[in-house]
Formats: structure tokens, sequence, C-alpha cells
């Protein structure tokens, strides 16, 4: 029992059975001093409890580790414990502790799992489905990067198919460049002899899970999760367009906004100001020894010099590739 609430016990037995303080401390085991020491309530204590509700309630499947960290952001000085005792105190709702899931291992002994290592490393795609409040199904698929937890692209349409798959990976490719593995389950979509076909011809590789084992596919499916328990069951879609613009908002908020538990409360892809550099009268920055030092390439520049016309293929030409491999097939 908390002190809060002994101190409350010994004032009701004090104010019920008219017996003294001392007596009363004495019997139910309080300290005095515990007793009579006076609460000190910090300054900006009834301006905290303010932010910490409107923001509850704009976010109400959120707990309060998380709305400490959107706290944070906006510039409070408060730690986990002191919103957790407004939060309890204010009555709102504590989220059950989930599970600890441990590693996937196969019977002899080997490890199943493929780890993520950098950014464009191993991405991961699953389709969700929900309905218009016309009954009338929406399909989206869900491509997530595994390593940053950044949700790269979420595709909205009443059919999605192997078409609309390599639509998808080739828009991605384009603007990311090419990745090392994309992971999947068996589905038809995924499974499909178009869709190997061409990742393998821009260079990449497929890693299917085992069927029946969608808990080797965790990154998306918790993505997955995330995505109905926010935003599915809090909205009704009328129309295709709405679920589209309603979707991609979330899609820019889990990006920028959302903290995000295994990065250290931190969004996957924040949203940063860049300063423009003021370049010297010669156009270059002046080196050590001022002269003006060689202009260094841009990070297109640089991707261009390693992989452009003289060192191989660009972006565009590794799509085409793939394109040309799953025309060739027809």
């Amino acid at each position: 029992m908390s002190a809060a609430r002994r101190r409350a016990c010994v004032r009701h037995v004090t104010g019920k059975l008219d017996v003294s303080e001392r007596f009363a401390c004495r019997v139910l085991g309080q300290h005095r001093t515990v007793q009579r020491r006076t609460l000190r309530v910090a300054d900006d204590e009834a301006a905290l409890r303010e932010s910490i509700i409107d923001l509850a309630r704009q976010y109400g499947r959120y707990g309060y580790r998380r709305i400490t960290a959107l706290l944070r952001a906006e510039g409070w000085c408060c730690n986990h414990k002191r919103v957790e005792r407004i939060w309890r105190a204010e009555g709102l709702k504590v989220p059950a502790r989930q599970p600890r899931r441990g590693r996937l291992w196969l019977n002899d002994g080997s490890y199943v799992r493929l780890r993520p290592e950098r950014p464009n490393h191993v991405w991961a795609y699953d389709f969700v489905e929900d309905r218009t409040r016309d009954g009338c199904k929406l399909r989206m698929l869900n491509v997530v990067d595994e390593y940053t937890r950044e949700c790269l692209a979420i595709r909205v349409a009443r059919r999605l198919g192997a078409a609309d798959v390599i639509d998808v990976l080739s828009d991605l490719f384009i603007l990311r460049g090419t990745l090392g593995h994309v992971r999947s389950d068996n589905g038809p979509e995924f499974a499909a002899t178009a869709v190997k076909g061409w990742i393998t011809g821009v260079g990449a590789k497929t890693a299917f899970i085992e069927p029946g084992s969608p808990w080797e596919n965790g990154y998306v499916e918790s993505f997955n999760g995330k995505l109905r328990d926010e935003l599915l069951n809090a909205e009704v879609f009328n129309t295709l367009a709405e679920a589209k613009v309603l979707i991609e908002g979330w899609r820019r908020h889990y990006n920028t906004v959302r903290p995000h538990s295994s990065l250290h409360y931190r969004p996957p892809a924040p949203e940063v100001l860049l300063t423009p550099r003021v370049p010297s009268p010669a156009g270059r920055l002046p080196s050590r020894t001022g002269r003006p030092a060689a202009a260094t390439p841009g990070r297109h520049d640089r991707w261009t010099a390693r992989a452009g016309p003289a060192g191989g293929t660009d972006r565009l030409g590794l799509v085409r590739a793939g394109m040309g491999w799953v025309l060739s097939r027809r």
C-alpha cells in the first residue's frame, strides 16, 4: 500500500473511531513523520496534467511511455515515472504487458531468421484487408524496412496482384536503390514467377518464410497490428479515396512523429530542418591550406559515380533489367 493510501486510512480511522492520530499510526504501522509530511507539488504540475490528458485524448491507443516521448518532443522535462503517476491518478488506460517472444530455431539447432544489418538490407511486405462502409473489400500492401522500422509504402486498392507488387517495388527501387533481401510469406502474389523473376533480375533476393509460420515475418506483422489497432479499428472509410488519404496520413505520422519502442522511443524517419550552407565566393568551401577545395559530389552524384554508366547500371537501369526479364518470359 502506498503512503498516500496509508495517510487516507489513518484519517478515516481517526474520524470514524474518534481516536488520536498517534494511536492510529501505531496500530496501522504508519510513521508519524510520513503521516504529517506535506506533499510538494511542482509548479508545472497542472500544465503537465493537461498536456497528458490532451495527448491521451488524441492518441487513445498510446501508453504512458509513448506519451512521455511525445511530451519530451514538445519540450517537457519529465521522466516516465512522473507521467505514469499522473496517468494512473487520472484513471487513464494502462496497456497490458506484451509477452516476450523467443528466437526461432530449427530442430537441428540452427538459427532461422535473417537479421537486418543496415538500411535497405531486408524489406518485408504483407497484405492487410479491411472494408469500406458499403461492405466492399479494401486491400493494402505494406512494405517495411526491418532495420529502420520505416514504413516505405502502403498501396491501397480494391484488388492487388503480382503486377501491383512489381509496381510498388519498382517505385521503391528507383527512390532507394536495390536492396539485399525481400521477406514475405508464400502467398500467390509474392510467390508468382513474375515477381520472383523480377526481384532476381534487379539483383535482390527473396526470403520466404516457412508455410504457416507468420511469426517468422514478425516486423511487418507487428506493423500490421499497429495499423489495425490505431487506424483501421478507429476509422470508418466511406470511399476508396478517403481510405487512401487517411492511410497515407497515418503512414507519415508513423514515420515522422510516432515514437517507436525498439528505437528508444524515437520515430523511424523524423522530419529534420536542413539549414543551407553558405558557399564561398568561388562556389567551393575553402580548405585548410586556403585554396578552394575540390567539389564534393552529393548523395546522388556518389550513386551515379558508383553505379552509373561507367561502373555498370544505374537505378533505373536495374528496374528496366528486371522488367526486361519479365517481358522475355511472357
